[in-house]
């Protein structure tokens, strides 16, 4: 089996040397992580109602202490003709996950088609947030993106991307596109799986600029759930929805309807960086309510609704960088919930919590950076983060006296190389 996988890689390689404009790249990036909560490792996840939406305490970003690779990104990019380029990247840091295929993240082939078509197959993150994709790994701000685009849009599916862009790098430009993709991207496989299903994801966005220090612009995904009918023909409603007069049909129905709409504003010169972004839709999918057999849901209601916002301030001053940025992501803006008391804030009808465990986080933020060449941000840099968390995803330890709510803030040391 080696000497058969020694082979395949060195026909890879040779091919790959022959290949027009061959560019190898490559990023690693480190973490060392303090929580400053030191009872962290005696809290329980809030998991209100039935499951923590704050990403799972697993996340490297909330242990207590912790030595994390974060990255280890490896691509190759080249042309077949002037008209036909491929691209492929990989992390083999993913290779412990349990999904089998996730150590492939990209793999495109590109047409330009000509007079500012072109046209992207394969797999690929959708058209969709500002942060998760139009910033590369390379120029990441802080220790990692945020809320919004490391959730909603930092993931990959695959389909077709057809984009048409026209107008002046040094004035007004603009690009629209529209993707057609399986929609099967949720928190088990990233999207990295083909569909099982008929349906598609649609996804459109506008990218706008004037001159190089502006860019904005808008996006749209909508999609339903990644089962086929016949698995959600028998259902099981949830216990805890079934008691509040959820019927089968009413889920049958939704289809776990997803959606994603957001705009963005980056202003970017030698010494100042400014970003803004806004975001809504329905949960859908992501915390799927069709069920193969009985589970609890991971959402309080069919049509939940989220919201999220993130605002990014940098000054610059050559290799020394100091930074601020404020995000927010609500699971729940719509406040809603089939149960006949509030599961936030209530364990049952008339028992208090006392505490809000709704899912609404906040992080602020506070930043340095030391970049190893002051006019080449991307090739590396020392980050150091100080990220303040909203205390709403931990219980209380009851036998230790706490009370309230509970979660720690983080500093994040974080080293990241490229070429």
């Amino acid at each position: 089996m080696k000497r058969y996988t020694a082979t395949l890689v060195a026909l890879l390689t040779a091919g790959a040397l022959q290949a027009q404009d061959l560019k190898v790249g490559a990023l690693a990036e480190v973490w060392y992580t303090q929580m400053t909560d030191n009872s962290l490792r005696n809290n329980a996840a809030a998991k209100v109602p039935t499951s923590g939406y704050y990403e799972g305490l697993s996340s490297s970003r909330f242990a207590e202490n912790n030595f994390v690779v974060k990255r280890l990104e490896l691509s190759l990019s080249g042309k077949i003709s002037d008209e036909i380029s491929w691209n492929v990247m990989f992390d083999p840091n993913n290779s412990t996950s349990t999904v089998g295929n996730n150590i492939l993240q990209d793999a495109v082939i590109t047409w330009a088609l000509g007079h500012g078509f072109v046209v992207k197959a394969g797999q690929f993150k959708m058209p969709t947030t500002y942060e998760a994709t139009l910033v590369g790994s390379k120029d990441i701000l802080f220790f990692d993106r945020n809320q919004l685009n490391r959730v909603f849009g930092d993931k990959r599916d695959r389909g077709v991307w057809a984009s048409y862009a026209y107008g002046d790098a040094k004035g007004f430009q603009g690009k629209v596109g529209l993707a057609i993709s399986n929609g099967t991207t949720d928190d088990g496989s990233s999207g990295k799986n083909n569909d099982l299903n008929a349906q598609k994801d649609y996804t459109v966005r506008f990218e706008g600029g004037y001159g190089p220090a502006h860019k904005f612009g808008g996006y749209y995904r909508t999609g339903v759930t990644n089962l086929k009918d016949s698995t959600s023909l028998a259902a099981t409603i949830p216990t805890p929805w079934t008691t509040a007069g959820v019927t089968a049909a009413q889920v049958k129905d939704n289809k776990d309807k997803t959606t994603l709409g957001g705009l963005y504003y980056a202003f970017d010169n030698a010494a100042w960086h400014a970003d803004f972004e806004y975001a809504t839709g329905l949960i859908g999918r992501r915390y799927a309510t069709l069920f193969a057999t009985a589970a609890a849901p991971l959402r309080e209601h069919l049509d939940q609704k989220f919201t999220g916002y993130a605002a990014t301030g940098v000054y610059k001053m050559g290799r020394h960088w100091l930074l601020a940025r404020y995000d927010l992501l609500n699971y729940n803006s719509g406040d809603d919930w089939y149960t006949a008391y509030n599961p936030y804030t209530h364990s049952a009808a008339g028992v208090s919590r006392n505490a809000d465990y709704s899912p609404k986080f906040t992080e602020l933020t506070l930043g340095y950076n030391y970049l190893f060449a002051p006019t080449k941000s991307s090739l590396g840099k020392l980050k150091l983060d100080y990220i303040m968390r909203s205390k709403n995803f931990l219980m209380p330890l009851t036998a230790l006296g706490q009370v309230g709510e509970q979660g720690g803030n983080s500093l994040v040391a974080s080293l990241m190389v490229a070429f």
